[in-house]
């Protein structure tokens, strides 16, 4: 069922709230994109959301809050770099990875020594949450490994009756997943870029490690022969988002910079072809569709219109898709990490 939460926030909230603490699943938006929520103190809810969404177990999971207070029960250490960023971005699209307490169940963490936990930035979200009176573990609400969902309808029409609720709030504001940051043995590590910059982060804490993504390729091939879906494939991943092919639509996707978009060769030969581009494109009438996330080329506006457009793109009956790249900075970066993923072939 889809309540619209904007026209009846109390009754929907509570429904939803009631129904997380009996074990149920429940789709709910944040800023940064629809996440589907189970209290994350309950083994066989969060079990649930794996099903649901066919998600291999070794990718853990998000916590969800309310307030900073609520944190203290779920990690054994909150370093003074997490304290400063916690004090200038949350409630907000940023992640922090820290040591994990035993109240936190393995599934929730993969099994590894860390949780990844945030305070989202929507007013639902924040009334969900404190209305439930419990954490929430919330990936995004759609089946694994495909594109992220920032409506409700994308939810509706991918999970469908399979969940318990959707809370519809609307189009989701940031439009890509939060910054995922791990801060453990003294050290500042970007695991997934997104709706913080690395630029935001480090003026407020200095240096951040930035890992090669070939670091979690690598890991994420640990033994002979497995496969992305593999349960057995590496024990604890740090955070999800981190799996070479992710994000990713169901028609093959190319990357190209915008000196290179006309010279791809399916372009012209009677294939289907669409195009994802960053700003208004001169050449637009070799394509099929053509989806321009920005008139002007604005990385916060490309970021909030990029899953729904890859979305209109991938429903559009196309042989493939062109995508033009962005700046490697500030939302480009986390821009550009969701295009690689969405066009690795594992």
């Amino acid at each position: 069922m889809v309540m619209n939460a904007e026209r009846h926030a109390s009754t929907a909230i509570e429904r939803a709230a009631l129904l997380l603490r009996e074990g149920g699943l429940v789709a709910f938006p944040t800023e940064t994109v629809y996440g589907l929520g189970a209290n994350a103190l309950d083994l066989a809810a969060v079990a649930r959301i794996f099903d649901v969404k066919g998600r291999p177990r070794f990718d853990p999971l998000i916590v969800h809050i309310a307030d900073r207070s609520d944190l203290e029960p779920l990690v054994t250490e909150f370093p003074p770099a997490a304290r400063q960023l916690a004090d200038r971005f949350w409630p907000g699209p940023l992640t922090l990875v820290l040591p994990k307490a035993a109240i936190v169940p393995d599934l929730v963490t993969a099994g590894g020594p860390t949780v990844a936990v945030r305070i989202p930035d929507h007013p639902l979200a924040l009334a969900l949450l404190r209305a439930a009176g419990l954490p929430v573990a919330a990936p995004s609400a759609n089946p694994f490994g495909r594109v992220s969902p920032t409506t409700a309808e994308h939810v509706r029409e991918q999970l469908g009756d399979r969940i318990d609720l959707i809370l519809d709030g609307g189009p989701c504001r940031v439009g890509i997943e939060s910054t995922v940051l791990q801060l453990t043995d003294g050290r500042a590590r970007l695991l997934r870029p997104g709706g913080v910059t690395l630029e935001e982060i480090e003026a407020v804490i200095g240096r951040v490690t930035v890992p090669d993504p070939a670091e979690f390729s690598r890991r994420a091939t640990l033994l002979p022969g497995a496969r992305p879906m593999d349960e057995g494939m590496v024990a604890g991943l740090a955070s999800p988002g981190l799996l070479p092919q992710h994000y990713a639509p169901r028609t093959r996707l190319v990357l190209v910079d915008d000196s290179e978009t006309h010279e791809v060769s399916e372009v012209g030969t009677g294939r289907r072809v669409g195009l994802l581009s960053a700003r208004p494109f001169s050449g637009t009438g070799l394509y099929q569709a053509v989806e321009v996330l920005s008139q002007t080329g604005d990385l916060c506006e490309s970021a909030a219109n990029f899953f729904a457009a890859l979305r209109r793109l991938d429903a559009a009956g196309l042989d493939l898709i062109i995508a033009q790249t962005f700046p490697e900075q500030g939302l480009g970066r986390a821009l550009n990490d969701r295009l690689r993923r969405a066009a690795s072939k594992c």
